[in-house]
């Protein structure tokens, strides 16, 4: 239930700006053919997917605990 949060909540400018980094990177290491570029856009996908790494929240993932709602 928590990677489904993660996933479906707090969709910033940052990331879908990942999000579409990662889709033009892959598109063009698939369309020029050099696919050691498909890491990075992994990479990228990854990052935004998690919301992980540096953003204006600093360098880490989101820790939006159910603490709160005992």
């Amino acid at each position: 239930m928590k990677i489904k949060k993660i996933l479906f909540t707090n969709w910033h400018l940052m990331r879908w700006v990942r999000l579409i980094l990662a889709f033009a990177i892959a598109f063009h290491a698939i369309t020029s053919g050099n696919y050691f570029f498909l890491f990075f856009a992994f990479f990228f996908l990854i990052q935004a997917l998690f919301d992980a790494g540096c953003s204006s929240k600093g360098c880490s993932i989101s820790t939006n605990d159910n603490a709160n709602e005992k």
